[in-house]
């Protein structure tokens, strides 16, 4: 399924529920969202930190399709290398996505969450606590540091934002895709992360 957005004020007037609707959001809560959703320093990045654009995916390492999507946006990232890619764990799928999510989030703190997270989505089986530490240990990770880290208080506090974040701009749910002023759902063909680039790379223009 595909959604286009004139802009992300547009976004929040037709994807959120009629009670939220009604309440509206001013023009600085809008640019507030818009900064959480593609600035937000505390969130993960991959592919070129000072990219003339910016792609946001919005994922869960116990979606099938986030998976299914993984080696499609390495390869965006492989063949456009101006793409900054900004990643929101969202765990909508249980308490392994959730647990999965800390430790991708934990594992920044030992400069290997693009390695983590990729792995994460190459796994078989169902994310949980012991096949992502085993997946952990595989990339090199520290595994005691890292279950040391999952437990600090901004972990739990930047899983809760990226989460709002979604329900605010009406995500339909994982894999999701933002870039510029327009979102797209699903694992998505190549051409098409690539057009939803290039869009927001013309707009900037």
């Amino acid at each position: 399924m595909r959604r286009s957005l004139a802009t992300i004020a547009t976004a929040l007037l037709f994807a959120l529920p009629v009670g939220a609707q009604a309440q509206g959001f001013t023009e600085a809560e809008v640019a507030a969202i818009k900064q959480g959703v593609f600035n937000d320093p505390a969130a993960p990045v991959m592919g070129n930190l000072q990219g003339d654009v910016t792609l946001v995916e919005f994922s869960d390492y116990n979606c099938g399709f986030c998976r299914k999507a993984m080696p499609t946006v390495s390869q965006l990232l492989k063949t456009d290398p101006k793409i900054k890619l900004v990643v929101h764990e969202i765990p909508i799928f249980g308490e392994g996505s959730r647990y999965a999510a800390m430790a991708a989030l934990a594992a920044q703190k030992q400069g290997k969450y693009a390695e983590f997270h990729r792995a994460l989505m190459a796994m078989r089986g169902e994310a949980e606590k012991a096949s992502v530490l085993r997946v952990a240990r595989d990339v090199g990770l520290d595994v005691a540091r890292l279950e040391r880290d999952m437990q600090a208080p901004e972990i739990t506090a930047q899983i809760e934002k990226s989460l709002t974040l979604a329900d605010q701009i009406g995500l339909a749910g994982t894999p999701s895709f933002v870039a510029g002023d327009r979102a797209v759902f699903g694992a998505l063909p190549i051409e098409d992360l690539a057009e939803l680039v290039a869009e927001a790379r013309a707009a900037k223009k």
